[in-house]
């Protein structure tokens, strides 16, 4: 009897115990959630229409206003290199010479060849002169004359003749000494003192490249062509352009926008372009790469703050102030930036009111506590 007793009151504390908890537990939950931390405090601006200057990009390559493959004219064994990769040559300095002994030999022949024929054609006029009077005293036929006549045009016709054999072979000796065809920086040089050259070989013997003035091309796309076509007469901004070089610093001179071609490429749909800049310094060197900058002013667009947008995925968002002091992940497209901000083509009206910071705790629905900052002050810092 005495067992069950303790058995019972034993049951009886473990009940009570078990209220008193869940009574604790209740009272926890409740203050739990009385104490709820008050809404994110985030500032917002009010997006309105205004001015703008959008910068676009291109990547473009650089080359030089003259660029010459430097190729044997004559075959030879390469029997001098006069220049160095890398150096600037004047048009006219001497870069290579072909060993060219069988071309003197060829303009030693030649000038004999025309020595005969001159001494031929001297012989022909002497029988000519010599033949005349005795047709006229009537001591001889007139086709005698005739004979020697045509035998003096025949001979003239061989001096002629032996005269470009000579030209000729003049100019391949002077080709076996190969010149700069413009002034330039030379390029590689592939061949070795000794190595036999030919006018067929594929690899040239260097290349010739004139920086005075470089060329940056790259492709615009048709609809930006076709607004550059209609804007370049009233707005003198886009005749103009910049260049950013391959170390992210801009260049010191401005170029001149110029259209490459006439014709779209269809696989691509955008038209080839080149930027002409001048290089006095030698800064700027064929083969390299830049960035040309194109802008553009605008009037009654919608800028945002860059650091206003949310980037996923290559697609852009904001948070939207909505009712009840929610938040609105919503979409944007961007058309470019000017500064620090974008410009927009869509996504928002004007008046819309977006988060300035915060953005990383944000989320798509989230209750906040606005702050509203001036846009002039964000925009403009």
């Amino acid at each position: 009897m005495t067992k069950l007793f303790a058995h019972k009151h034993i049951i009886s504390r473990a009940a009570l115990f078990l209220a008193v908890s869940a009574v604790l537990s209740s009272c926890g939950n409740d203050q739990s959630q009385n104490m709820q931390p008050p809404p994110a405090e985030v500032d917002f601006m009010e997006v309105l229409p205004g001015s703008a200057l959008m910068e676009q990009k291109y990547p473009g390559t650089i080359e030089g206003a003259v660029n010459v493959e430097v190729k044997a004219q004559v075959s030879g064994y390469l029997e001098a290199i006069y220049v160095h990769e890398g150096d600037y040559v004047q048009k006219g300095q001497a870069l290579f010479r072909i060993k060219g002994d069988v071309y003197r030999e060829q303009v030693n022949n030649s000038q004999a060849a025309l020595k005969a024929a001159m001494a031929a054609e001297e012989s022909a006029r002497i029988e000519v002169e010599k033949i005349r009077p005795l047709v006229e005293g009537k001591v001889v036929a007139d086709v005698q004359l005739k004979t020697a006549q045509a035998n003096y045009a025949a001979a003239k016709a061989q001096v002629s003749q032996a005269r470009a054999a000579v030209g000729s072979s003049q100019i391949n000796a002077d080709f076996s000494l190969i010149k700069a065809p413009v002034s330039g920086y030379i390029g590689r040089i592939p061949n070795r003192i000794g190595n036999l050259v030919t006018p067929a070989d594929m690899t040239p013997l260097t290349t010739l490249s004139d920086i005075n003035k470089v060329f940056v091309y790259f492709n615009l796309s048709e609809p930006d062509f076709l607004a550059w076509i209609k804007e370049k007469e009233t707005d003198t901004g886009m005749n103009t352009v910049e260049m950013v070089m391959a170390d992210g610093t801009p260049y010191r001179l401005k170029g001149k926008l110029e259209a490459a071609s006439g014709n779209i490429d269809r696989t691509t749909g955008s038209i080839a372009m080149k930027a002409v800049f001048d290089n006095p310094d030698k800064l700027l060197r064929s083969g390299g790469s830049a960035k040309i900058l194109l802008k553009k002013s605008l009037n009654s667009t919608l800028l945002v703050p860059m650091a206003s947008v949310k980037d996923i995925q290559n697609k852009y968002f904001v948070f939207v102030l909505a009712d009840s002091n929610k938040v609105a992940m919503t979409p944007i497209e961007v058309g470019g930036h000017d500064g620090n901000n974008y410009i927009l083509n869509g996504g928002l009206n004007n008046g819309a009111k977006i988060a300035i910071n915060r953005i990383d705790v944000l989320n798509d629905g989230m209750v906040v506590k606005p702050i509203m900052i001036p846009a002039d002050s964000v925009l403009h810092k």
